[in-house]
């Protein structure tokens, strides 16, 4: 009769995938404050076009008012988070 035994001590000696280097949680960078700030702001910008495509209220110049020195600023900062996540993600893209 055959027994188990040998597959079982066979099993031991497989790596196991998770710890692999090429595993995509390991390989993977923590995201850095800029990556946050810049995800925020994409978020913020894209609920306001949103707003503004359904219902015609840009959410932005109704808090800091229309065309004001500070509501410029936002959307600056979303422009150029925007570029930031380009850039980042093209970077990611020609790591792999």
């Amino acid at each position: 009769m055959a027994t188990v035994e040998g597959l079982s001590h066979d099993r031991r000696h497989i790596p196991d995938r998770r710890s692999s280097s090429r595993g995509h949680a390991s390989s993977s960078k923590r995201m850095g404050a800029m990556d946050w700030i810049a995800m925020v702001l994409l978020i913020v910008g894209g609920i306001n076009w949103g707003l503004v495509g359904l219902f015609d209220v840009d959410l932005v110049a109704m808090l800091f008012g229309e065309g004001s020195a500070l509501g410029r600023v936002v959307y600056v900062l979303v422009g150029l988070s925007a570029l930031y996540s380009i850039y980042t993600s093209s970077k990611m893209s020609r790591a792999r």
